[in-house]
């Protein structure tokens, strides 16, 4: 029976990161079922999903320092179990977009957590307006609201919010 493992790594940047972590996976005779891949400064991150039977997912596990060694990258592994049955609950993309100022993450992500509101995916992303130069934010979620949820009720207390911070909120079903 498989069994499943995220592997959270980050190191410096540079070429063939993802070529040396597969290629170890891959001998360990392990899959990459999901990633999230990234550069953050100059760090590079990875979040993946792999599987395999009980002795690819142990021989990974144990080998965990050499690997960071050899690698140069600081690894975290954690067994984990499927992912919860969220039958019942509705998919949702919200993209919210604005000046950028101190705050806006937290003060969305508070609301979504008051509501009961699980963020299944988010990224956000900084920039310049191109005339002005001024700054600019982006957050892009997937939330699943639960069942229950009046969601005409969510989207225009939300939107008030993204008011309060001068931002544009837009709402839009989705499939997780």
């Amino acid at each position: 029976m498989n069994q499943s493992l995220v592997i959270t790594a980050i190191g410096e940047d540079r070429p063939g990161i993802v070529n040396e972590l597969t290629e170890v996976l891959l001998n360990a005779r392990l899959n990459v079922e999901d990633s999230r891949m990234t550069v953050l400064g100059g760090e590079f991150a990875i979040i993946l999903l792999v599987s395999g039977d009980a002795a690819s997912i142990d021989s990974i596990q144990q080998n965990r320092a050499p690997l960071q060694d050899s690698l140069k990258l600081n690894l975290l592994i954690k067994p984990t179990t499927p992912r919860p049955d969220t039958e019942g609950q509705s998919p949702l993309h919200i993209r919210v977009e604005g000046m950028d100022n101190p705050g806006i993450v937290h003060k969305l992500t508070r609301y979504l957590s008051d509501q009961q509101i699980n963020i299944v995916n988010m990224q956000t992303d900084s920039s310049h307006a191109a005339h002005t130069g001024t700054p600019m934010f982006t957050v892009d979620m997937q939330v699943n609201v639960p069942a229950g949820c009046n969601i005409d009720q969510l989207q225009t207390d939300f939107s008030a919010l993204c008011d309060e911070l001068s931002m544009d909120v837009e709402f839009t079903p989705s499939q997780t």
